[in-house]
């Protein structure tokens, strides 16, 4: 009875101590958002990370073209391959709490048989073969005492809700690129646009040069520089056509698609999203993938560390065998069948492991530092691309007007030199040098506009959004 007690004792003792590895992971109070945008920090609740991305880009050949990316993409299909896995990963730790079953039936035959069959012998090596048969069931029954088994379920749990997270922050970044492919391929177009005109422009030109000439009003110098500026000119419109050839076969490698054209809608029909704020940074907690992951290996250090502490506890284990086993030989029925039934219970409470267990909880307590670590300076990356996010639209936007006014500036320098120029009062170097600021203005100010566009992919991403 004394013995019993001192059991009983035991055991409390070891359940009491051992409380701490029941408990669910809860972020560290030293964790903090706040700030993480710095002077980027909008006063709204809602920032543009909480909208759809339907409702961010609102073109519906681009709609078209994210939904067939959504399906079709390589990269989505893997992602839900691994969450599967990982749900299956799930499913076995769940189980792991039941008892374990096992059948396995066996027969032997065995005796010794004279060759020449001589009657003298058959006395010493006996009548024939002895047949014995048993039907064995045996069960094992880990009882987790001290969480082991909890714990490694609760890692599981958080290796699942990772691949999730994976596949958000694949689909995050596939929104993201096809967008951003898409108005590459418009601005594209829009440059051609300028360059076309501003070639045939520079055609115009040169003919009117052609014709001074031969009036006596200009001169060979001027003809030619105006027709290598026309050449240099039509070779700017090739090279922006490969390059739309080029944008159209990415966006297909990403579609899962063979080359062929993308069907695109003009450049200046992009509107800016209504709420292009930051939000709260709070919520770049909970939406943000990479911000995320860093939690999630935050928690799965956490459930690591009390998988070591729980090994300093006592493993019970029950255990059950059961068999139904007959032995007959030639002669007959030598043993009736019978049951044969054992259970064993077994607790084994490591003493003496050479240091092992208390290095693997040392090292546990090191890695959750370590993540704990990773998740604040992940916080921190995410508040300054937020943040280069945000100025990059504001300095673009303050640039537009600035570069309207340029470009009005360089329309009305080129159609007074061209006055100027026929009438013999200008040089041709004044009207080839308006032309070509026209020229780069205009590249310029739309450049800027897709800087805009851009950046508004940029924060949209940056703030966890496209994960609905």
């Amino acid at each position: 009875m004394k013995k019993i007690k001192i059991i009983t004792i035991t055991l409390t003792a070891a359940l009491l101590s051992s409380c701490g590895v029941y408990k669910n992971y809860e972020r560290p109070s030293t964790i903090s958002a706040e700030g993480i945008y710095g002077d980027a920090q909008s006063g709204s609740e809602q920032g543009l990370g909480d909208m759809g991305w339907r409702q961010v880009f609102t073109d519906p050949t681009l709609q078209a073209l994210i939904q067939k990316a959504l399906e079709q993409n390589s990269s989505m299909r893997q992602a839900d391959l691994r969450i599967q896995e990982a749900q299956n990963n799930l499913k076995a730790a769940r189980l792991a709490f039941f008892p374990s079953l096992a059948f396995a039936p066996s027969g032997t035959i065995s005796g010794a048989v004279d060759p020449y069959n001589r009657d003298e012998y058959k006395g010493v090596m006996g009548g024939g073969a002895n047949k014995t048969y048993t039907f064995p069931l045996s069960l094992n029954w880990q009882i987790d005492c001290f969480g082991q088994l909890r714990n490694s379920k609760k890692g599981s749990e958080v290796a699942v809700e990772n691949m999730k997270t994976v596949r958000q922050a694949v689909q995050t970044a596939l929104i993201a690129n096809v967008a951003s492919l898409y108005y590459t391929l418009s601005m594209l177009d829009r440059q051609l646009e300028i360059a076309t005109e501003t070639t045939e422009k520079w055609k115009q030109t040169l003919e009117m040069t052609k014709h001074l000439m031969e009036a006596g009003m200009s001169n060979k110098a001027a003809v030619a520089s105006t027709e290598a500026n026309y050449w240099s000119i039509c070779t700017s419109s090739v090279e922006i056509e490969n390059n739309i050839r080029q944008v159209e076969n990415a966006l297909c490698t990403i579609l899962g698609q063979t080359p062929q054209h993308i069907s695109r809608a003009k450049f200046s029909t992009f509107q800016t999203p209504a709420a292009c704020t930051t939000g709260l940074p709070i919520s770049i907690l909970s939406r943000r993938p990479d911000v995320k992951q860093a939690e999630l290996a935050l928690a799965s250090a956490f459930y690591n560390k009390n998988i070591a502490k729980a090994a300093f506890y006592p493993n019970l284990t029950l255990s059950a065998n059961g068999a139904f086993a007959n032995s007959i030989t030639g002669a007959g029925i030598v043993n009736p069948g019978g049951f044969v039934l054992a259970a064993v219970a077994t607790l084994a409470q490591p003493i003496f492991q050479n240091g092992k267990i208390r290095a693997a909880y040392k090292n546990s307590q090191a890695e959750m530092e370590v993540a704990t670590i990773g998740f604040q300076q992940k916080l921190i990356e995410a508040g300054v691309e937020v943040n280069n996010a945000m100025a990059a639209i504001n300095t673009a936007k303050a640039k537009q007007k600035l570069l309207q006014n340029q470009v009005k500036s360089y329309e009305d320098a080129v159609d007074a030199n061209e006055k100027l120029y026929r009438e013999s009062n200008s040089t041709y170097l004044q009207i080839l040098t308006a032309q070509s600021g026209l020229l780069q203005a205009q590249m310029g100010q739309v450049s800027n506009d897709f800087n805009i566009i851009q950046s508004t992919i940029d924060l949209y991403q940056a703030l966890g959004g496209g994960g609905e």
